[in-house]
C-alpha cells in the first residue's frame, strides 16, 4: 500500500511525508467517508492543525472531495481519478447512516445538473441522503 500512496502523491505534486502518508492510507483503507475526528483518532500523534493542513492540500489537489453533514461540519472521502488540482468532478450522492454514522459515496447515482438563471455558476451541488446503510439493515 505505501508503494500506491507514494505513486498518489508523487502524480499531484505532492512530497511524500510521514503525514500524508499515513492520512492516505488511511482513506484508501476506508470504505466510506472520513471525518477530521476520525483521523485525529486514527493516526494517534498528528496535531490537529497538521490533519487540517493535509486534508485541506488533499481537496485542493483533488484526492479527496468534501461531505458536508447536518451538524454543519464535514467529511472528506477520497476522489475517483477524474478529480484534479482545482478541478472535483464528484458529482454523484452521497448516504449518511444514521445508524452506523457512515458515510459512503454513491458513485453510480448522479446528481442531475441543476440550471440556474444567467450569472450564476454552479461551483458545487451536494446531495447527502440520510436513512440506514445495508451493513445496519442486515444486523
Amino acid at each position: 500500500m505505501q508503494e500506491k500512496v507514494a505513486q498518489l502523491l508523487k502524480k499531484n505534486q505532492m512530497s511524500v511525508t510521514a503525514s500524508r502518508t499515513k492520512i492516505l492510507e488511511l482513506f484508501l483503507a476506508s470504505q466510506g467517508a472520513l471525518a477530521h475526528a476520525d483521523i485525529e483518532r486514527l493516526t494517534n500523534g498528528f496535531d490537529r492543525v497538521t490533519i487540517y493542513r493535509t486534508l485541506q492540500t488533499f481537496v485542493d489537489k483533488g484526492l479527496v472531495h468534501t461531505i458536508p453533514t447536518a451538524d454543519n461540519s464535514v467529511r472528506y472521502a477520497l476522489c475517483k481519478d477524474e478529480c484534479s488540482q482545482g478541478h472535483h468532478h464528484d458529482d454523484h450522492v452521497h448516504f449518511m447512516c444514521d445508524d452506523c454514522g457512515n458515510t459512503y459515496c454513491l458513485d453510480h447515482i448522479h446528481v442531475p445538473a441543476v440550471h440556474l438563471p444567467q450569472g450564476f455558476v454552479v461551483k458545487q451541488t451536494d446531495v447527502v441522503v440520510s436513512g440506514i446503510c445495508s451493513n445496519c439493515t442486515l444486523r
